[in-house]
């Protein structure tokens, strides 16, 4: 990666204005949302990964507020703030500019603590598989117009892995026990194990009656009675765990122990999709031949991918450097369906020049009073340099 010199520095805000007038002649208005934001936000929906990593602090009025960890919700704060009445209107932006995140292994060129992201967001479009193609495809077309030839795309759904849980026929909760662990790759095979056995959320020391009186459906009565619990043992929260999350955690242990272990051929059939990885061309195929046959079927999820990859093509991407893994999700919790990363072979596994996907529950999360359909990329600015500075030579 290359280091933070005046010439380094000056190729950045080279390859920035070259990001930007791909993003902005493909129709997206350019924007600078505030560094500084909101702890609260990010807080509530970034997801424990990247919850740890945000640098949280707390001003002289005792306001808590961060430095933004990436620039998508400071965006959806910003859409907002434009169309507080009617957050559904259509509006493409796009930015350039640092975001900010703890590195727990340890600062490395890879991954610095402060990095720049140019980007896009694409909001209130209903032509959701076109608006996904065309992301997808505008970022390509921007890394290649810095000069980045050699690349590929890897595709994921969340979406389409959602709509495998409704055709295996699992419960509510158990579907969200394995949405919630899908979202780490590198754990999940090993919870799915311990779904099949019916393992259940430790609860060492939390007292059965307070886990018997916990309801989803009266959520102020139980967060009242989990916020007298605290009190009563002198338990302060501390870090970023708020009483929301604190309840949130114990009502699913609470639901927990009322499931059955997970039914057998539902795992099978989960971890058998977990496996299909390949070209994006012949995954589409092979997940219809798994789920043939299954009670609930998953054919609109199946048409969407199908209708996605042809819209793709149309857009000018080959399809030939695209590639599918089932296993793939995002650790940003707010995606909700299609998620994508664009890769050079140049950087480490770890270390995608771009990535993004749909996240429609966003805006709610953000404030609006309704969902909107959303989806955006982000490009890691100093990985693409790296990555062309390598290609160069």
């Amino acid at each position: 990666m290359p280091a933070e010199t005046a010439q380094n520095l000056e190729a950045l805000a080279s390859q920035a204005q070259t990001l930007m007038s791909v993003f902005t002649k493909a129709g997206y208005d350019a924007v600078a949302p505030s560094i500084i934001q909101p702890a609260d936000v990010f807080l509530d929906v970034i997801g424990e990964s990247l919850r740890a990593r945000t640098y949280v602090f707390t001003d002289q009025d005792g306001a808590e507020l961060c430095l933004r960890p990436d620039i998508t919700v400071p965006t959806c704060r910003l859409h907002l703030e434009r169309y507080a009445d009617f957050p559904a209107t259509p509006a493409r932006y796009c930015y350039s500019g640092p975001a900010f995140r703890y590195q727990p292994q340890g600062a490395t060129a890879s991954h610095p603590r402060e990095f720049r992201q140019a980007g896009i967001e694409r909001f209130g479009d209903p032509s959701r598989e076109a608006a996904e193609a065309e992301t997808v495809a505008v970022v390509v077309k921007a890394i290649e117009k810095v000069g980045l030839k050699e690349w590929t795309v890897r595709l994921g759904d969340l979406g389409l892995f959602s709509s495998v849980l409704d055709a295996a026929g699992v419960s509510p909760n158990w579907k969200k026990r394995l949405d919630d662990a899908f979202l780490k790759p590198l754990s999940f095979r090993e919870a799915l194990k311990g779904f099949a056995s019916g393992a259940r959320v430790a609860s060492p020391g939390i007292p059965e009656e307070l886990l018997a009186s916990l309801q989803r459906d009266d959520w102020e009565k139980s967060e009242a009675a989990v916020a007298v619990y605290l009190e009563e043992n002198a338990i302060e929260l501390l870090g970023t765990r708020t009483l929301s999350d604190i309840t949130e955690h114990l009502i699913v242990i609470a639901e927990d122990r009322q499931e059955k272990p997970l039914d057998a051929r539902a795992i099978e059939l989960i971890a058998r999709y977990a496996e299909v990885s390949g070209p994006a061309t012949t995954a589409g195929d092979r997940i219809a031949s798994l789920l043939k046959g299954a009670a609930n079927g998953a054919g609109v999820a199946l048409e969407t991918y199908d209708r996605r990859l042809a819209l793709l093509a149309n857009a000018g991407v080959d399809l030939e450097r695209v590639t599918f893994s089932a296993e793939f999700g995002r650790t940003l919790a707010y995606y909700t369906g299609l998620v994508f990363e664009v890769k050079s072979a140049g950087l480490d596994a770890k270390s995608p020049i771009a990535n993004g996907g749909r996240y429609d529950g966003l805006m709610r999360a953000a404030g609006a009073n309704t969902e909107v359909p959303a989806v955006g990329a982000a490009i890691h600015s100093e990985r693409l340099l790296a990555a062309t500075l390598k290609g160069a030579q």
